[in-house]
């Protein structure tokens, strides 16, 4: 059965439409691996979910008692500042990163019953949807105690989140797919994403960026994708034309190139696997 299966997917040609109809079908996997993906990641914490809240606020704390000094004049409410900006970050951090293991983790599954390969990375960005939906409780709780009024911007907020998930969907399946391959590839995403976050403005203000350098910034797509999520929330406004225009067609580029460099390479997963 494995021989035929894998005979099946090295000449099998599959269409975006053919995909999407697969996973639709397979509804019932999808749900049952993000349940996995919620449930497996907090297992055997004493708090369990609630760690889904309390990492970015504890290290919003962290970053403020470092940097509020340093920005207190440059950037009132420092705090929701940060949060704001660093919920998507982490969201698109863990996302990425956690997908490239999913093919492997779910290697004895593809082997054994014929499953759509992109199923994967999906149900990772779907569970990395509802963690950050639950991150956003302790950020309005900030703004309360801080006195920053939430104003009806935030309603935004779903259009800004399906942006920055269709960008980090199209991210993981390009990934997940290399990773196969090249297993260093997803220390070396790691070591890379360090390096981006300081490139992005999450921990300081755009305006700060020396001339010189602006250019190299305005080309991160990450900062456009932070901002969709934070202007709505810290600004209090729908982002702007621009803003809004970069940033979803960064989501749709990245779901392009990340559906064709996964079509072209999964069809030699099973050696890998």
């Amino acid at each position: 059965m494995s021989d035929v299966l894998h005979h099946y997917n090295a000449t099998q040609r599959t269409t975006l439409a053919d995909e999407s109809r697969d996973v639709v079908r397979n509804w019932h996997l999808l749900f049952i691996l993000v349940w996995r993906d919620l449930t497996v990641r907090y297992k055997r914490s004493f708090i369990g979910w609630f760690w889904t809240m309390l990492h970015p606020l504890l290290l919003t704390v962290i970053l403020t008692i470092v940097f509020s000094q340093v920005f207190r004049v440059a950037i009132p409410h420092y705090e929701v500042y940060v949060l704001s900006a660093l919920l998507p970050w982490t969201f698109m951090q863990q996302t990425t990163v956690t997908s490239m293991a999913a093919i492997a983790w779910n290697g004895a599954l593809m082997k054994r019953v014929r499953v759509p390969k992109t199923i994967f990375a999906l149900s990772v960005t779907i569970a990395g949807v509802v963690n950050l939906v639950l991150a956003f409780v302790p950020l309005f709780a900030v703004m309360l105690l801080r006195g920053v009024p939430i104003r009806p911007s935030i309603f935004f907020l779903p259009i800004s989140i399906t942006i920055v998930a269709a960008f980090a969907f199209g991210l993981s399946l390009a990934l997940s797919a290399i990773a196969v391959y090249f297993l260093d590839l997803r220390e070396m995403w790691t070591v890379a994403l360090t390096a981006i976050m300081y490139l992005t403005p999450i921990i300081y203000p755009s305006r700060i960026v020396p001339e010189q350098f602006r250019a190299i910034v305005a080309l991160n797509p990450f900062v456009y994708l932070v901002d969709v999520v934070r202007i709505p929330v810290f600004d209090g406004t729908i982002p702007a034309r621009d803003t809004l225009a970069i940033a979803s067609a960064c989501a749709a580029a990245s779901l392009i190139i990340g559906w064709l460099t996964f079509r072209k390479l999964s069809r030699g997963f099973y050696p890998y696997l």
